[in-house]
């Protein structure tokens, strides 16, 4: 957005709802320069990354250990159906605020120092019995996502350093971790999400040359899928993997135009797919049923400077529960970063201790995206969209119409429904059971707080189990490090 004097206030229209911002002028300066550069961001550029960037991240480490629960056939087309479903509930989810900031606008209510967020969005549209169920799943989803991306960042770094155990690694990085404190909003990640999304893209591409460069290994198997618990666990960490839009609200409140989201995050989607399904399809056409015991793809490529080049950053789940506590704490609204950053701190310490207790980098994925991604992404903004439209009025006064090539009304209703369906029973349901099976087993082999999930013995090189195991967890090698481990 171009500011044109400092002070003044710039009008602009987002939609049928109007925006003010104080403008903050053109300053020739270096400082503002490089602050506008690598700081200010609310550019559909800015989003895409965003989306693009947060959206796969760490998951797309353990995609070609869903393939070897899946095989090769379901995980691409699970990878597509998918993709479709999350595209279309940040469609539904991107209408929603749009209708909600239009009443809002109209009551003459200024966001200018407010971030909306989804249960916001909820509590305005249709209620404070939906503000608290969406509340209750934002949070608790995005906790546990905040908690992956950092099981994620220490097993990473352990195959790059293994002088150190995974849980160490884990104490580093979520003091690491407590940095993202001194981000203010979405508005200010556009430095960071474009090294996710650079990380992410360089990770992708490495994991699928190095996978083929390295060629079969001797014996292959490709069994899967050979267990329904194998196979529900292996979807839902692909539902987990295209579920990533919980922060659409925050992301498009930070953009300068948020009516131009709608196609963002198909877009972003498709980028993502030229990235996830080469890597997956190669690790998993190189080491076939290896990976059911490795759910981190870097765990069976040798270590190379490639390798250890590949690293993907973290962050963007924590910020909305920041958001969420400062509004609890009332100080949200403080323009003192350094008062909002202290404020923030007691949120990190959650998860780093979860981090710590479930270190089960992959199959707790799969438990996330089961019983919280299924609804806080796909059942809730569907069923939402549905009962904030429900009516004739609600359908004619509604700022976004449906297109044509979505069949309206009717068709977007379907859609909708369709979506509640399938997640519900397929994601939540069997999903859930094969999850909390698989979850349940790895803590009865490793136990909770594991010191290195997956580790082999200090002694022993890492090495390939015999071929053709069926069983997700790791196999007797990696038990001497697991002094927990109960009998």
């Amino acid at each position: 957005m171009e500011s044109e004097k400092v002070g003044e206030e710039e009008t602009v229209i987002v939609g049928d709802y109007v925006e003010i911002m104080k403008t903050e002028g053109k300053s020739k300066g270096m400082k503002s320069k490089f602050s506008k550069l690598f700081w200010h961001g609310g550019s559909v550029y800015d989003a895409w990354f965003s989306c693009a960037s947060n959206q796969v991240a760490q998951v797309l480490l353990t995609l070609p250990y869903s393939f070897s629960q899946l095989g090769m056939l379901s995980g691409i087309l699970l990878q597509l159906f998918y993709g479709l479903l999350g595209s279309w509930t940040a469609y539904i989810i991107s209408i929603l605020y749009v209708e909600y900031r239009t009443r809002k606008e109209r009551e003459k209510v200024d966001f200018r120092n407010h971030v909306i967020q989804w249960f916001e969005v909820l509590d305005g549209l249709l209620g404070k019995h939906w503000r608290n169920v969406g509340l209750a799943f934002n949070c608790t989803f995005l906790l546990f996502g905040s908690v992956i991306q950092l099981i994620a960042c220490a097993s990473n770094i352990y195959y790059i350093n293994d002088n150190l155990d995974k849980r160490t690694w884990t104490y580093i990085f979520g003091a690491c971790c407590a940095t993202t404190v001194f981000i203010p909003s979405f508005h200010n990640y556009r430095i960071w999400s474009f090294l996710g999304l650079l990380m992410t893209t360089y990770t992708a591409w490495y994991l699928t040359i190095a996978s083929l460069l390295h060629g079969q290994v001797e014996g292959v198997q490709h069994t899967g899928p050979t267990k329904l618990v194998l196979y529900f666990t292996g979807a839902t960490n692909i539902l987990y993997t295209f579920g990533g839009h919980a922060v659409t609200v925050e992301i498009m409140h930070a953009m300068w135009k948020p009516q131009k989201f709608k196609a963002i995050y198909l877009i972003a989607t498709l980028y993502v797919m030229t990235l996830t399904l080469p890597s997956a399809a190669a690790v998993y056409w190189a080491f076939g049923d290896m990976l059911l015991n490795h759910s981190n793809a870097f765990s069976l490529l040798p270590r190379t400077t490639f390798r250890d080049m590949a690293f993907i950053t973290f962050g963007f789940a924590c910020t909305p529960l920041y958001f969420v506590w400062e509004k609890a704490i009332g100080m949200h609204e403080c323009k003192s970063l350094c008062k909002r950053a202290a404020t923030r701190l007691p949120v990190v310490i959650p998860i780093w201790f979860l981090a710590i207790i479930f270190p089960f980098f992959g199959p707790i994925n799969s438990t996330v995206g089961s019983l919280l991604v299924s609804f806080t992404v796909y059942i809730i903004p569907a069923l939402a969209h549905i009962f904030t439209f429900r009516s004739a009025t609600a359908r004619e006064n509604a700022v976004d119409q449906p297109p044509k090539y979505f069949g309206r009304w009717v068709g977007t209703f379907t859609i909708n429904v369709f979506i509640v369906v399938w997640v519900l029973i397929v994601g939540f349901g069997f999903g859930g059971w094969a999850s909390m099976v698989n979850f349940i087993d790895q803590i009865d082999t490793f136990g909770l707080f594991t010191k290195c999930y997956q580790c082999p013995p200090p002694s022993v090189a890492v090495s390939p189990p015999s071929h053709g195991l069926n069983t997700t967890a790791a196999a007797p090698l990696h038990q001497p490090f697991n002094h927990t481990r109960r009998h």
